[in-house]
């Protein structure tokens, strides 16, 4: 395989993605229309989370396609976590072409009220 057709293999969309955060955690919203669960694809490793999505566009046998947006038949994104959160906790779910991650700190990380002693 020649570097172009490499290249163009291992091109893809960036999906767009909002972060929110809170005293807990941070909570991560990917969009990535046409993407069925089964090719959803989710790494962490180190502190890195990757999230990866085959497109499956249906098109009806017999038709082609006359003007195509969608160039790229997958979406990629990579994120560097922040070491306060904790990568063994994380939770995610997935509806209507929408990824919803929750990432809580590590408790370390977290606030926490400290009680006061009257002497």
């Amino acid at each position: 395989m020649n570097d172009t057709v490499a290249k163009q293999a291992e091109a893809a969309m960036i999906p767009p993605v909002d972060v929110f955060e809170d005293a807990a955690g941070i909570t991560l919203y990917a969009d990535l229309p046409g993407v069925p669960k089964d090719k959803l694809d989710l790494q962490l490793e180190a502190d890195t989370l990757t999230i990866e999505g085959e497109v499956a566009l249906d098109v009806p046998e017999g038709m082609d396609a006359t003007h195509a947006e969608v160039g790229l038949p997958r979406y990629r994104r990579s994120f560097t976590l922040s070491r306060e959160l904790d990568t063994g906790k994380v939770s995610a779910e997935f509806n209507h072409g929408v990824l919803k991650l929750r990432i809580p700190k590590a408790e370390h990380a977290q606030p926490r009220k400290i009680e006061i002693k009257v002497a």
